[in-house]
């Protein structure tokens, strides 16, 4: 009887422990999401780094939240300014200007790899305005604008920056 015990006991903590979420080397590093649905149901999402950026805006260089690429998720294929995207996952970076941003649609995926401009898909402008408060972490958050359209805003420091998706 006593050995039953022990193996429901065991098999018990073993449970138990894949329960448990493992915690990230970065703990201090967080995910944030934005998603957009379009009205026959597909998604585009942006997944992020939420955590403070080390980097502040400067212009004319590439940043990213969290000193980590975004990663863009479609479901459908999208028109982003003269840009076509296929179904799929894209790294998306920016370079801040005042009056404009560029946000850079890299095919490369992998989270460890540095940016590599070779894998660019392309790069398409947003526009940008100075928010009336300022911003110290990182949002990024989609508009629907309409049944086709969703708008990604990123906002930082005192900048908003928005560009749009079409879903074609």
């Amino acid at each position: 009887m006593q050995a039953i015990a022990t193996f429901v006991m065991l098999c018990s903590a073993i449970l138990l422990a894949s329960l448990v979420p493992v915690v990230p080397l970065h703990a201090q590093d967080q995910s944030s999401s934005a998603t957009c649905t379009f009205n026959d149901g597909r998604e585009v999402s942006v997944r992020y780094s939420s955590g403070h950026a080390s980097e502040r805006l400067r212009s004319g260089k590439m940043w990213t939240p969290g000193d980590a690429p975004m990663f863009l998720f479609t479901q459908a294929p999208l028109k982003a300014g003269d840009l076509t995207l296929p179904v799929g996952a894209y790294s998306l970076y920016v370079i801040p200007q005042k009056n404009k941003w560029t946000l850079i649609v890299n095919k490369g995926v992998d989270p460890a790899a540095k940016y590599d401009e070779k894998q660019d898909a392309g790069r398409v402008e947003m526009e940008v305005g100075e928010l009336g408060e300022a911003v110290e972490s990182p949002r990024l958050a989609f508009a629907h604008a309409g049944s086709k359209q969703c708008n990604l805003r990123i906002n930082y420091e005192k900048s908003g920056a928005w560009g749009e998706f079409r879903e074609e």
